[in-house]
């Protein structure tokens, strides 16, 4: 399995933990890291910084892509849709505004999460309210081209 892939993986189950229980993002990381040392390892797991960061940056910002989820998703409050869903889309849209990875990855990897974690119904949801928010991100030039 791919590392990042992990960490996203990783990073989703943090983050459902965090809405469930409302406790502090470092709790939340701490309880991940507990369970992986009890369960797969004999020694403490080495720290995942990927991870790390995906759900820190993520929860500070939370405000305010929620407030896009909600645009986005047509007669769908934020505390109606499944935890993971809604975890699952905090996820990709902090990766979308990041641009660091390409948006088809990132809404890949989302619905790779889905078919993991949630329900069939759930990808055509995501899918969707993932593209709708991509198409307001403005696209990111090269270097390159900003130069041209």
């Amino acid at each position: 399995m791919a590392a990042r892939h992990r960490s996203r993986r990783r990073a989703l189950q943090v983050l459902f933990e965090w809405d469930q229980r409302r406790d502090t993002i470092d709790r939340a990381i701490q309880n991940y890291y507990d369970t992986l040392w009890s369960e797969e390892h004999e020694t403490q797991p080495k720290p995942d910084r990927f991870m790390e960061e995906l759900v820190r940056v993520t929860v500070q910002g939370v405000e305010a892509i929620d407030h896009r989820i909600e645009a986005k998703s047509a007669n769908w409050r934020l505390e109606r849709m499944p935890a993971v869903d809604r975890n699952i889309l905090r996820l990709a849209i902090f990766e979308l505004d990041r641009k660091e990875v390409p948006a088809p990855v990132i809404i890949d990897e989302a619905l790779e999460l889905a078919r993991q974690f949630s329900g069939d119904e759930s990808i055509s949801f995501l899918n969707g309210v993932l593209d709708a928010i991509n198409k307001e991100t403005p696209e990111q030039k090269p270097a390159d081209a900003q130069a041209i």
